[in-house]
């Protein structure tokens, strides 16, 4: 087993990852029901850890009504639903066959219809300049490898076409400790230079974390010009959102950014 930076004598098969993730995702989908039962319930979207609205955040771009857009690793489909309900035409995809039954099931009790593929974001089954709209929420972002996905992303976009998404911040990776149960630390705790393949001790889940330079590079390598990058503050009186109230305290989310919204578009 290697450490969190994917360092270590022995080295993992390179495409595990996925058969982990799809594994893991289909053992914890029951905990997302009630996430995402309450996700698509409400008519204001919110994001991440601490549900910032999006009137606040602005993680969606205007202009929304009538562009197709694809969300990458959509779980039980909660961003695509709101999507739909400002009139985009989206299309979600992702590893978890049990995710996807949720997502199908809350589809039927709101009556809103999209498309739903079970397959990885690596290998997007949609073809070339299909979408003005790539986005993921703590989606392909997190749990593929960025050195796959970003290329199809921009493979799948038109000229033009946005990439947002929403993922772990960098400084919070870099203060975890291998013992998830214990809280970040407030000093970092694992090399920066390196950051790619995330493991976590007695965990079964493949976790894919860039630092800034290297997603810049990243990005610009594929045809996109990085736009914004959001670092997500909570206000003083936020509460973490269930499942996810233990991983970051509020007084260290409020010194130190645990989340980062990242805005890119394709190159004409």
């Amino acid at each position: 087993m290697t450490d969190a930076a994917g360092h270590g004598e022995e080295r993992p098969d390179p495409a595990d990852h996925v058969a982990r993730n799809r594994a893991a995702w289909n053992e914890w989908a029951a905990d997302f029901v009630a996430p995402g039962e309450r996700n698509w319930a409400t008519s204001e979207p919110n994001w991440g850890i601490w549900g910032v609205p999006e009137t606040e955040l602005h993680v969606l771009p205007d202009g929304l009504a009538g562009i197709d857009a694809v969300e990458l690793g959509c779980g039980t489909a909660y961003v695509s639903a709101w999507l739909a309900r400002r009139g985009a035409r989206p299309v979600g995809i992702d590893l978890s066959r049990e995710q996807l039954a949720t997502a199908r099931h809350l589809q039927q009790r709101h009556d809103l219809s999209f498309p739903l593929h079970e397959g990885s974001a690596e290998h997007l089954p949609f073809a070339d300049e299909s979408f003005d709209l790539a986005i993921s929420e703590y989606g392909a972002c997190l749990w593929a490898d960025p050195r796959l996905w970003v290329p199809e992303a921009a493979r799948v976009l038109r000229p033009g076409g946005r990439l947002t998404f929403l993922t772990n911040g960098t400084i919070l990776m870099l203060c975890l400790r291998d013992d998830l149960d214990a809280p970040p630390s407030e000093r970092l705790v694992r090399d920066y230079f390196g950051m790619h393949r995330f493991e976590w001790a007695d965990a079964p889940e493949v976790e894919f974390h860039l630092g800034y330079g290297d997603w810049i590079r990243l990005l610009r390598d594929n045809g996109f010009e990085v736009e914004d990058l959001l670092e997500v503050r909570p206000p003083a009186d936020a509460r973490p959102i269930p499942p996810f109230d233990d991983i970051v305290a509020l007084d260290w989310a409020r010194r130190w950014p645990c989340e980062e919204v990242w805005k890119a578009r394709k190159r004409p």
